[in-house]
């Protein structure tokens, strides 16, 4: 794809998100954008109308909306207008005979959980076998897991061939990030759990950092996740760009963010561990997605929200306390308690009502939005459907008001609160969490407390 075309296609599709929810007037709103453009030749506007129709019959499947057709190949009725959901089905299913994992259980998930279960021919959870993955590197260890680059001989789906009634493969070789989960011997399953919550939710949604399949190591029976390739994390991002940033895209980074989020709320999953190391980037679609599902489920953790630390269970709306910590990040371009390790002293700031000071000149919709997520009583935080409205309305109301945005200078930060840290790609894709103890009842501030930091 041209630079034009994805530049066209990346602003319509930004612009389509802020229009009504229905996918079809967002189609159409897209549509018209493409051909208002006059930047593009005749050429170009109908091979980004072809990239929009293709997004277009995902969110029919996705959405189970629109007018159905009759499959002139398998006389079903599906909603795709380019491929039939149905025949991408049967496909992978007449397939099951060709391949196997080794394992039964990774067998069923892969059939039964995730390619009977696909919606569109794309990034379709397949087994990978490990010798068609080449020059594998060492990228970092975190957490529980070690991280690693490869290519990917081939690479993974990338469409439908309708006249030989076939998935596409990319045809070449395709850069990708493998995380290891465990192995077969194992007495602890989490990495079984890991894989199913990565996959089945990947197989949904195109807003989270998207997950190919799964491989196994053949030299030590590690099974690893095969994982697209993103540029850089979300603090790395801030970091070298902050001071150009306008507040339009700052709330468009929100957007992104919470979006994503919705998607794994969608599937009744809490991500339990979101921070701006595993917001991630793509410099070719221009948006941020979710990365780092490892934590992802019911069971309680011990991440930096109030009731969590006090050893209430983990909820939805722990997740919302974490996006407030994000969307001050975005606004600030530093993390937040950026003077304090993970540790007591933390903790208890947190628990007491301590909050980062909000940074002037940020918008007092997109203030109120912040108060309202970090607020000490779970159920006082909006739901993730709620904040995604409430962003969507900001983002609105500052495209058509560009009056409204507040100038860069409202928002440098002093060069002595800045980041100071070796970041560099080897930290994507990986999380640690803490553990805390014999700690007081959370509460928000009172008027006698100093009540923000940083």
């Amino acid at each position: 794809m041209s630079a034009s075309i994805n530049s066209a296609f990346v602003v319509a599709n930004r612009a389509a998100s802020l229009n009504d929810d229905d996918i079809h007037e967002k189609y159409e709103f897209v549509k018209q954008k493409i051909l208002d453009d006059n930047s593009l030749t005749k050429k170009e506007k109908t091979k980004a109308i072809s990239i929009l129709n293709n997004s277009y019959d995902i969110a029919k499947v996705r959405y189970n909306s629109g007018t159905k057709r009759i499959c002139e190949s398998c006389n079903q009725e599906c909603l795709a207008t380019f491929y039939c959901e149905y025949c991408v089905q049967n496909y992978l299913k007449e397939n099951f005979p060709y391949w196997t994992s080794g394992n039964i259980s990774v067998d069923v998930l892969i059939m039964k959980s995730c390619q009977m279960k696909t919606l569109f021919p794309y990034g379709i959870i397949e087994w990978i076998p490990y010798e068609k993955l080449q020059n594998i590197k060492f990228l970092t260890k975190g957490g529980y897991s070690e991280i690693y680059t490869a290519n990917w001989i081939n690479g993974g789906y990338v469409g439908w061939h309708t006249k030989k009634q076939q998935l596409k493969k990319l045809g070449k070789r395709q850069k990708v990030i493998l995380k290891t989960l465990g192995n077969v011997g194992s007495e602890n399953k989490r990495w079984f759990d890991e894989a199913k919550i990565h996959l089945t939710i990947s197989n949904k949604s195109l807003a989270i950092v998207q997950c190919y399949g799964l491989t196994q190591n053949t030299s030590d029976g590690n099974y690893m996740l095969v994982i697209r390739k993103m540029d850089m994390d979300l603090r790395k991002y801030l970091q070298q760009n902050h001071n150009q940033l306008t507040w339009e895209e700052r709330i468009q980074i929100t957007y992104d963010i919470i979006y994503s989020l919705d998607d794994i709320h969608r599937e009744k999953a809490i991500h339990r561990d979101l921070h701006s190391k595993n917001i991630l980037y793509s410099y070719y679609y221009q948006m941020f997605y979710i990365s780092d599902l490892g934590f992802c489920g019911p069971a309680k953790k011990p991440p930096k929200t109030p009731e969590v630390i006090n050893g209430k269970e983990y909820t939805f709306k722990s997740d919302i306390y974490s996006v407030a910590m994000l969307m001050w990040e975005i606004s600030s371009g530093r993390p937040p308690f950026i003077n304090y390790e993970h540790d007591y002293d933390l903790a208890m700031n947190i628990i007491n009502g301590i909050r980062p000071k909000i940074v002037p000149g940020t918008p007092l919709e997109y203030k109120n939005l912040i108060e309202q997520c970090w607020d000490v009583d779970p159920l006082k935080r909006p739901d993730v459907y709620t904040l995604k409205n409430e962003i969507k309305k900001i983002n609105i109301s500052y495209q058509n008001n560009p009056s409204k945005l507040v100038a860069n200078n409202n928002l440098k930060i002093n060069k002595s609160n800045s980041l100071k840290s070796k970041d560099t790609n080897s930290a994507l894709y990986t999380s640690q969490l803490h553990q805390f103890e014999n700690l007081s009842e959370p509460r928000n501030a009172t008027e006698g407390i100093v009540k923000y930091i940083n």
